[in-house]
């Protein structure tokens, strides 16, 4: 039989059309972050739970949305950016077509909360299948919009079940952040779990864009890279970004792309780009790129795809040419520059035999051999370094580094303060007279075997096997260094100016805190916080090289150790100790509490550690991991430098687990 043809319900046709645009938790916050841009927003926070499917806040502090607008601002096709079907060819807004809000309401529950500037309150109203629930509700609020989307896809099971984990949909989510962050430096842009205190994206309205990469994907990256502009009057386009030098590269290729100020995809740009890189990285490995292109509004069609992240543009080839052509110039310019690993050894060359490898009879009598057996070998020759050691997470120092390096050491020693207080000469003193003899031997001749995990390790002196407290002896070693350079040290600025306010907030905030009502407002709290440390500045400055400025920013850290950068996450229990914890009346306490709270800091974190291959150099982001941090910085300098006190002997933080001799007895025995 023919089928009937019917016309569909409403509330069909409109699903149906919210299932185009809001594919998952991430389109329906891509269209959100492009309102609040669109309503001059210059700070933009989001709060996502279960990967925002169980809810996903955006707030900002945009121009607002008029109350007598909340009757039909999520029904389909309301827009304040688009009157008639040519103004398509000149749209410059992120949203034009009225469709995001209405398709969010048809598959979640919405709850918008507004406030213009010149409104009296804030109006709260609830929506759903694009029809507000009851009338605009009077409520407190700052100026701005804060968008509450909860249970999306509530009606859609399917759609629901289809997604990946509450992780992965988080991670897309954080990504979609991070790239409007990083192309809109001057706003400030902030991610977090819900009922978690730190933001996983954080950043600042005076960041720049190379900052805010910095802060996103890391020191790595952003150290390599280099600026990129291109124009072309007769293409009616203009280029800027900064892309990777021929030093950097990772496994799979990192494309921001935005036109005329809208994050979308091009692969056909991509595959060009990275044609050209080819000829400069290994194979297999891609670049990072962060382009912008601003193309004439009249020869790009936006409206391809319902998600808007694609888009059309005339001239294509021709445009995709001119930035190969730029691309090429600059890594072109940069090779000069470029680093390359070395191997000093070819691996088929014979490997001399040591002289020392066996043990000679007391009478000197070289062919006389004693016999050593094999419950006495000793796996390695302790003072052997091993292949690990010669590969780094950066490049290569250039021929010439020794030299320098020697140079730099040098003046160093010529200009380095000598400490003459009393106080700190008796800490000194203090940590030469607690030293076990027994256990400074151990460390001084030990051979690094390999990471047990984050917070343990193994190690070797002569036959017998050692567990070390990676922890706990990070967290001595930098103490004692931190007295060893008192007066002397580097600084570690921080990428971004950090707000000892905010940091002691989010400090007491947290349940480690032990802060109760009894303890008066966190905010005078985290004001005293502030009070307290600009008056120690100066101090903290010539003492410690911790800058802050007069504004309460927390600009600088000591530089403790190279190729090291302390746990940053940890930095709010910091400021908070430091202000509570420090015995700032007496200056022997106060060095001493100061010192070990800043250890504490440095020290190696017990936990939250994805543990890895231990021969690897570098992790997926390209960052030294940290199983070879630990061995060839952290037991690097613990052989170097510690001297292990009393309390290791007893408080099992360097254990022997294993005795060749002892093995070989319980064999026998079996």
């Amino acid at each position: 039989m023919v089928g009937i043809i019917k016309k569909l319900d409403e509330t069909v046709v409109n699903r149906i059309a919210a299932g185009e645009v809001v594919q998952r938790p991430c389109n329906a916050l891509k269209e959100l972050i492009e309102n609040s841009l669109d309503a001059k927003a210059t700070s933009i926070s989001v709060v996502v739970k279960s990967g925002g499917i169980k809810m996903l806040q955006i707030q900002d502090n945009g121009t607002g949305i008029k109350k007598e607008d909340l009757d039909i601002v999520c029904e389909r096709f309301t827009t304040s950016k688009l009157e008639k079907f040519d103004d398509l060819s000149s749209i410059s807004t992120y949203g034009f077509r009225g469709e995001a809000l209405a398709s969010i309401s048809h598959v979640a529950h919405v709850t918008i909360t507004t406030k213009t500037e010149d409104s009296k309150c804030a109006f709260k109203v609830q929506y759903s299948d694009g029809k507000p629930l009851h009338p605009p509700k009077p409520c407190a609020g700052n100026r701005g919009t804060q968008i509450l989307v909860e249970d999306l896809f509530y009606n859609m099971g399917v759609r629901k079940n289809a997604l990946r984990n509450a992780s992965e949909e988080y991670a897309k989510i954080a990504e979609v952040v991070g790239r409007y962050a990083i192309h809109n430096s001057g706003k400030s842009f902030s991610l977090k779990k819900y009922g978690e205190g730190n933001s996983d994206v954080h950043t600042l309205i005076n960041a720049t864009t190379r900052e805010n990469i910095r802060n996103i994907f890391g020191a790595t990256v952003a150290r390599e890279l280099i600026d990129l502009e291109v124009e072309d009057n007769r293409l009616k386009f203009k280029a800027k970004g900064l892309i990777s030098n021929a030093n950097y590269s990772v496994k799979k290729c990192t494309f921001l792309l935005f036109i005329n100020n809208r994050l979308v995809e091009s692969s056909p740009m991509r595959k060009a780009i990275e044609s050209v890189y080819a000829a400069y990285l290994p194979k297999n490995m891609h670049p990072f790129l962060y382009l912008s292109l601003d193309i004439l509004p009249q020869n790009v069609d936006v409206n391809v795809h319902p998600t808007k992240h694609e888009v059309r543009f005339l001239y294509e080839a021709d445009i995709f040419e001119k930035i190969q052509q730029a691309i090429d110039a600059k890594l072109l310019g940069a090779n000069t520059s470029r680093s390359f690993l070395t191997q000093t050894l070819l691996p088929s060359a014979p490997v001399p035999i040591e002289e020392n490898s066996k043990s000679i009879s007391a009478t000197g009598d070289s062919t006389k051999e004693k016999k050593v057996y094999d419950h006495h070998l000793v796996r390695t020759d302790c003072k052997e370094q091993k292949l690990d050691a010669f590969f780094h997470s950066s490049q290569t120092e250039s021929p010439n580094a020794s030299e320098s390096k020697m140079k730099e050491n040098s003046e160093e020693l010529q200009s380095r303060v000598e400490i003459q207080l009393t106080s700190v000469l008796e800490l000194r003193d203090t940590i030469e007279k607690d030293c076990h003899s027994g256990l400074y031997e151990i460390i001084q001749n030990m051979t690094f075997v390999g990471c047990v995990d984050q917070k343990f390790a193994l190690f070797q002196h002569n036959t017998k096997l050692y567990l070390g407290n990676t922890h706990e002896i990070s967290k001595e070693l930098f103490y004692q260094i931190m007295l060893r350079d008192f007066g002397n040290f580097g600084a570690l600025r921080l990428s971004n100016p950090a707000p000892i306010a905010e940091l002691a907030m989010i400090a007491l905030d947290s349940e480690d805190s032990g802060w109760t009502v009894a303890d008066g407002p966190k905010e005078s709290l985290a004001k005293y916080v502030v009070d307290l440390l600009k008056s120690k500045a100066p101090m903290l400055d010539e003492y410690f090289s911790v800058e802050i400025d007069e504004d309460g920013n927390l600009l600088t850290l000591p530089l403790l150790l190279d190729n090291y950068d302390p746990p940053l996450i940890n930095l709010p229990g910091l400021v908070l100790r430091v202000a509570s914890d420090v015995e700032w009346t007496s200056e022997k306490e106060c060095f001493e509490s100061f010192c070990r709270e800043m250890a504490s800091f440095y020290a190696v974190p017990e936990k939250n550690f994805n543990q890895g291959n231990g021969s690897n150099v570098e992790d997926a982001s390209g960052k030294p991991s940290l199983n070879w941090t630990t061995e060839h910085v952290i037991y690097a300098a613990v052989k170097k430098n510690l001297k292990p006190p009393n309390r290791f002997s007893s408080d099992t933080s360097i254990l022997q687990i294993a005795n060749l001799p002892d093995l070989y007895k319980v064999f026998e025995r079996c």
